[in-house]
């Protein structure tokens, strides 16, 4: 499974030879934190050190325990009877009778359907492995955005500011009037509101990435190693991903394990129908009068009124869910795959437009309002709202990159690989 998994989310697992202890553990997650988080460190952590992973990794074990008990036959049984002289006290008979279940003897090799079910449990741990590589990657875009966005809100609220006290010493002078006095004021304080929002998103999205990777105590202390990452040069071919999606989603894989299962256990059903308890053993006997006897013993089921009808009907049914199961997965499959591709798509249309057109327009008005106001042609006034104006779309480019790093790992997600 470790192998499987490091090949679909290009991080290991450290699940290799069972898990990790705490001090190798901490010595690992003290060197990723140290160099700074980035989305692949982030994922390195999670693989190792989410509570829920590790959780279900450990119920895998479990798993494992059940399948190598499948594979043990049961074991023989004993019995003794013991027959008193009421009349002298002492033993008078004696039996003994060793006997062992055959049917569960030939049934043996059939129980590789055990191990089949825990290859799809494992399958499933896999699966949502992935599902918190994506979840890690979603998350440190989000912080990041949050903080690129609280530095830009901090820039803002320092122009919108000065645009108040210039509203302060122009109305002093009576240049302009109460009224746009007041709404610079109330500009001013509107952006205090939006920083202190700001802030405190920046903390929720820090405290979720904290839980999201299990990090505690001294572990907190940990800073990113810097901004958003830039767009990649182009995308993979959509037309191609959902057929990717069906042939290497885990989920599916497990589901299709699951019915093989079911397929197996209806099988062995069927072939069984007519065979009850078959228990042969051996008869040990002392008579009163000391004669001896040993023998074999038999005993059989007779499936006169109950020949598995309702336990290969129930078997045959729910083969038959199983793969309405895998049936409904695919579809899901592809719907999810091209609607996470065509989120991304868009996402990367408003992402480049920001960046490519928006983001130099507003720059260009700015540098020309710096010139105008060098050629006193406009006021101080007019150049901070220029300067609040391009600041505001460096944001919204900023969270256009966001959306874009969030669709993207959410299209992993749903191919069940990470894209190149």
């Amino acid at each position: 499974m470790a192998e499987l998994v490091e090949q679909r989310a290009g991080h290991p697992t450290s699940w290799e030879h069972g898990t990790p202890d705490a001090a190798t553990l901490d010595r690992h997650l003290a060197g990723l934190l140290a160099a700074g988080l980035t989305r692949d460190r982030a994922a390195q952590i999670a693989l190792a050190h989410n509570p829920g992973l590790q959780q279900r990794y450990e119920a895998l074990g479990v798993s494992q325990a059940d399948m190598v008990q499948a594979w043990l036959p049961k074991n023989p049984s004993l019995t003794t009877e013991v027959g008193i002289n009421t009349a002298t006290g002492g033993v008078s008979e004696l039996l003994f009778t060793l006997v062992q279940q055959v049917l569960d003897l030939v049934v043996l090799p059939w129980r590789g359907s055990r191990r089949q079910q825990f290859d799809a449990e494992v399958l499933e741990l896999a699966h949502q492995a992935l599902a918190t590589v994506a979840a890690s990657d979603i998350a440190v875009a989000e912080y990041q955005a949050a903080q690129q966005a609280l530095e830009l809100r901090r820039a803002e609220i320092d122009a919108t500011e000065a645009t108040a006290l210039f509203a302060e010493l122009q109305y002093e002078a009576k240049n302009i009037s109460a009224l746009a006095l007041a709404r610079a004021r109330t500009d001013g304080q509107r952006a205090r509101l939006q920083l202190a929002r700001a802030e405190l998103n920046a903390k929720e999205r820090r405290e979720a990435l904290n839980r999201l990777l299990g990090l505690s105590g001294a572990q907190l202390q940990w800073t990113l190693a810097g901004p958003l990452t830039a767009l990649p040069a182009s995308e993979p071919d959509g037309a191609a991903l959902e057929d990717l999606a069906v042939r290497d989603r885990l989920d599916l894989a497990a589901a299709r394990g699951r019915g093989k299962v079911l397929e197996k256990a209806a099988a062995l059903a069927r072939n069984s129908r007519v065979l009850g308890f078959v228990n042969v053993g051996v008869d040990y006997h002392r008579f009163p009068d000391g004669t001896r006897v040993i023998g074999p013993s038999l005993a059989l089921e007779l499936p006169i009124f109950d020949q598995r009808q309702a336990t290969i009907a129930r078997l045959e049914a729910q083969q038959r869910e199983a793969e309405r199961r895998v049936d409904e997965l695919t579809i899901d499959a592809r719907s999810d795959v091209r609607l996470a591709f065509a989120t991304l798509a868009a996402a990367r249309r408003v992402a480049v437009q920001y960046r490519d057109v928006l983001v130099p327009l507003q720059e260009q008005a700015f540098e020309q309002s710096q010139l105008q106001y060098n050629g006193m042609l406009i006021g101080a006034p007019q150049l901070l709202v220029a300067e609040r104006e391009l600041l505001q779309t460096r944001r919204a480019l900023v969270e256009a990159q966001r959306d874009y790093w969030v669709a993207r790992a959410t299209l992993e997600q749903k191919l069940g690989s990470r894209l190149p």
